[in-house]
């Protein structure tokens, strides 16, 4: 398909100001022309805390946080879901009600800036995303609890354009158990199984990101479809509960299914968890600083936790915790699962990202230092983005062969 001059000329600036950013970087030449030319997917991020502030503006370069347009552009990026999140404790209509308004501040985001975004529910449309020279921005519900136990808020969501939802967050909800709180329904209820059949149903992927082991396998038990975790470690490296087993990034490959790694420090860091747990009085000194540089701005929270805990590892008073494991990370569920099964889901502007992945501008480093692991070129692909497509079209095939029956 030809494209307007114009259009080309554009995209040819965007491809020439990342290849500048990371040439600062020491990304080698080959590792800028795959970044360049692959589809590179995100696939969760928790900027949509910051659009909800009308002073924040994503097509500007902003000096904090870890997402803006100009960046993401400069990051490679072709395509970030953002994830509409509230605590879990907030559940009924008031969970239903903010989720429908950051629903609206991302969608809104992308009618303000056509330009630069397009609105994506399908793979074709990441790809179309791609040729046009703008940011695929696609939307992950991270919490079953924002549903408020009504099948009819989920459809409510797929029409909205929602392409996965996570089952639980941090809290147990009604009807499917967490990975970080007291098991109350040993898995998922018979009304959380209706959920994950409906979900396969409207073409919604089941993210099992933040589940309990029960609730995974009694996922895997139920759905027709493959289902991803939009943003878990291997806890092989890191013994966290958010992270996956081995066997259970087996099971998942067999299911068809992608491990999205995750960049949080508490995830990647076995030293890092080891501190936290042996000097709880960290946290609190982390909160303090928080609340000292934010006051009650919820939007400023979101981004600051990062750059404190960072600037507290630069100072010595944490553990430094390098970028480089997010490829260990990745490497390790390879080994497990084949480069088929693993992606990226970097938790930005929601998590502490690890030293040298400060922001988007630095995902080209993933790319290269995968290369030189001796990564081939199509399996990098696969790994940037790829697999997340593939995924979501199958999710998208199961949803028609169900509603043609």
């Amino acid at each position: 398909m030809n494209r307007p001059l114009a259009s080309v000329s554009v995209c040819l600036l965007g491809v020439f100001l990342m290849l500048v950013a990371v040439s600062a970087q020491s990304v080698s030449e080959k590792s800028k022309r795959l970044q360049s030319s692959s589809i590179v997917v995100d696939t969760h991020d928790d900027t949509t805390q910051r659009l909800l502030d009308p002073q924040f503006d994503l097509a500007v370069r902003h000096s904090d946080g870890n997402i803006d347009i100009p960046r993401m552009r400069e990051g490679g990026l072709t395509a970030i879901f953002f994830s509409i999140w509230i605590p879990g404790k907030i559940m009924g209509p008031e969970a239903v009600q903010k989720a429908l308004k950051q629903i609206d501040a991302v969608r809104e985001t992308v009618r303000r800036h056509p330009k630069e975004l397009l609105l994506a529910t399908t793979a074709e449309d990441v790809r179309s995303a791609k040729e046009q020279n703008k940011i695929g921005a696609l939307l992950g519900v991270e919490g079953g609890h924002m549903m408020g136990d009504d099948l009819a808020v989920l459809r409510t969501f797929a029409a909205l354009g929602v392409r996965y939802m996570t089952l639980t967050h941090m809290e147990n909800n009604e009807w499917a158990d967490s990975s970080t709180a007291k098991p109350e329904h040993n898995g998922l209820t018979d009304f959380g199984k209706e959920v994950v059949r409906e979900m396969n149903r409207l073409g919604i992927i089941v993210d099992i990101s933040h589940v309990s082991d029960k609730t995974f396998y009694d996922v895997l038990a139920t759905t027709k479809a493959p289902v991803f975790a939009s943003h878990s470690s291997c806890r092989a490296l890191c013994s966290a509960a958010r992270n996956m087993t081995d066997e259970m990034i087996h099971d998942l490959a067999k299911n068809g299914g992608v491990i999205q790694i995750n960049y949080h420090v508490g995830f990647l860091s076995q030293e890092f968890r080891d501190y936290e747990a042996a000097h709880p009085d960290a946290e609190k000194e982390i909160n303090e600083e928080v609340k000292k540089r934010c006051g009650d701005n919820e939007s400023c929270k979101s981004v600051t936790g990062d750059q404190v805990v960072r600037d507290f590892m630069e100072a010595g008073k944490l553990p430094k915790v390098d970028w480089n494991l997010i490829v260990e990370h990745i490497d390790h569920a390879v080994k497990i699962a084949g480069a088929d099964h693993v992606g990226l889901g970097s938790d930005f502007d929601g998590a502490v990202m690890p030293m040298g992945m400060q922001d988007v501008t630095h995902i080209p480093q993933i790319t290269d230092a995968l290369l030189k692991k001796g990564y081939s070129e199509s399996d990098i692909r696969k790994i940037l983005g790829e697999n997340t497509l593939r995924v979501l079209s199958e999710v998208q095939r199961v949803s028609r062969e169900l509603n043609s029956r």
